[in-house]
């Protein structure tokens, strides 16, 4: 390993998705900043694969109120309300930005851009661009950030926050050789994205990690609601290797309808209004029970079909869909997707101010690692919204934090060197380990939980952790951290899941009679941090 190389710069944004990146381009107004990214900037995170679209209040027919009541409504109002404020307030400003920056969104016949509806909401308010939304919406960022002065560190990721007493004053990062470098900042943002890789079936791509969920977590930041955790409704469950890929929400909102193996539009049980328009906690439930039951397709799931719409609907508002199912072997125009539900996001985090601070001095958050915007269930449509509003709101906040003389401490920079030295000394190979949490993960903290289920994948969880992960050179340390992540991040999910006892939006235990009830329920957030675990009683 080489001597230690250390740079500085005003603002760190560790994270290059949507909220990242929007976090970078308005820290750069107010002094030097770094973008670290653990794959290619722009290429890696979840963004980029985000389909169905950007929900924002732009017709009079429509009102910032009724998208606030629809997201705390849909969050079994375990939102932060004043973060769900800023979101449903900013996100029409911040579509404008991505428009005026030359973002491509479909239009209506009035030239206008086009709304669709999605799932929980009273009201068609999901701008888009096609099925390719957070593609377009990320090309434009991009083109953004290469205007910019900020400096990119790519294939790199951050392994530890450094701090100066209380106060986060940069990360220790390491580069795919397994070279180690310190990033000195007056703040730092974290915009790592989520961490549903912890569960066998999965949306995210292979950087959804946790990786900020567990560096915030060692640096001693407090999490809130990590227990919620949201299961797409509808993930692809053939060919084997498609399993989990996203079948956007987009589809069920252009009139999609779910057919059980029996013939029967079942979501008529669950819910007669919204059908399968319902929100999406109660969809996945709903595919779930129709599979447990015996409704289930030969490869366990449903039927998600689109034929009775025109061909040229689906070629022009559904694309993407068109294309991967086809590649699969299937055209939707005359046969039916099968699906399943799939771990998708993580609704809890870090917790954030609506400017984006944390708990600790010098750290803000913002994107799929903060917590409170979203509550128990999140609307499909909030996220990217939620990427550019505290994306913004974040980096100016970071950018505007006054510069401190921080030093680095050699203690930090020795625990870490050694933590990656032992790894030449392990046992067990990364890709064993997390194939073990994947499995743990989905059979005892899934979509049903209990009691029972969950000590048992919280016991396998912390066996995990213990365990002495072997890097066969350099090259395999960057794995060995982002494991060890996923491992964090499976612990707070399970603890926080046992400290829930209610069923509450995402969260579902059977063997909990009680529901949550607005006149009646005592819980609020869960909180997580180093000092302990709790759970918020409601003042009333």
């Amino acid at each position: 390993m080489r001597a230690l190389e250390v740079i500085d710069c005003h603002v760190l944004v560790i994270g290059s998705g949507g909220a990242g990146v929007r976090a970078a381009i308005e820290a750069d107004r107010y002094g030097e900043t770094v973008l670290l990214s653990k794959s290619i900037t722009g290429k890696g995170g979840c963004t980029t694969m985000a389909e169905g679209g950007y929900n924002a209040v732009l017709k009079t027919t429509d009102a910032c109120t009724l998208h606030q009541e629809d997201t705390m409504r849909g969050g079994a109002y375990l939102n932060d309300p004043a973060l769900v404020e800023a979101l449903v307030n900013d996100a029409p400003a911040r579509l404008s930005d991505l428009v005026s920056w030359g973002a491509v969104f479909d239009a209506s016949g009035d030239g206008e851009v086009a709304q669709r509806s999605f799932g929980g909401q009273c009201r068609p308010r999901t701008c888009y661009a096609g099925d390719r939304t957070g593609h377009e919406m990320m090309a434009t960022l991009m083109e953004r950030l290469r205007g910019s002065g900020v400096e990119q560190i790519e294939e790199t990721a951050a392994i530890e926050l450094l701090k100066d007493g209380d106060r986060v004053c940069g990360a220790l990062a390491l580069d795919r050789k397994g070279d180690l470098q310190a990033i000195r900042a007056d703040a730092v943002v974290l915009a790592t994205g989520g961490g549903a890789r912890v569960y066998d079936v999965s949306t995210n791509s292979g950087t959804g990690s946790g990786d900020g969920f567990a560096l915030g977590y060692r640096a001693g930041a407090g999490l809130i609601d990590m227990e919620m955790v949201q299961f797409h409704p509808t993930g692809a469950v053939y060919p084997y290797d498609a399993r989990g890929r996203l079948v956007t929400e987009a589809v069920r909102g252009e009139g999609g309808r779910l057919i059980n193996a029996a013939g029967e539009r079942f979501m008529g049980r669950y819910d007669q209004t919204r059908m399968e328009l319902s929100t999406r906690d109660v969809v996945a439930r709903a595919i779930a029970t129709e599979v447990l039951e015996g409704r289930g397709t030969k490869n366990g799931g449903v039927w998600l079909d689109v034929t009775h719409l025109p061909a040229r609907q689906i070629e022009e508002r559904l694309p993407v869909m068109l294309e991967q199912f086809l590649r699969f072997g299937v055209d939707i125009r005359k046969e039916p997707m099968e699906v399943a539900p799939t771990a998708h996001h993580i609704m809890g985090g870090l917790r954030i101010t609506p400017e984006g601070g944390t708990t600790l001095p010098g750290l803000f958050a913002c994107g799929e690692c903060s917590g409170g915007v979203h509550g128990a269930n999140r609307l499909g449509g909030n996220a990217l919204a939620d990427t550019q509003v505290f994306g913004k709101r974040a980096g100016e906040a970071a950018g505007r934090t006054p510069a401190h003389t921080a030093r680095i401490d050699a203690a930090q920079v020795e625990a870490q060197e050694k933590r990656l030295a032992a790894f030449f000394e392990g046992e067990v190979t990364p890709a064993s380990v997390q194939g073990h949490l994947q499995r743990a993960m989905w059979d005892g903290a899934g979509i049903r939980r209990d009691e029972t289920g969950l000590r048992t994948a919280l016991g396998a969880v912390e066996d995990l952790l213990g365990a002495r992960l072997k890097a066969a050179s350099g090259r395999n340390l960057l794995q060995c951290c982002a494991v060890q992540n996923l491992c964090t991040t499976a612990m707070l999910i399970t603890r926080s899941a046992l400290l829930r006892p209610e069923n509450r939006g995402a969260h579902y235990r059977t063997d909990i009679v009680q529901t949550w009830d607005a006149q009646t329920s005592p819980f609020g957030h869960t909180t997580i941090s180093l000092e302990g675990a709790g759970i918020e009683e409601v003042r009333r």
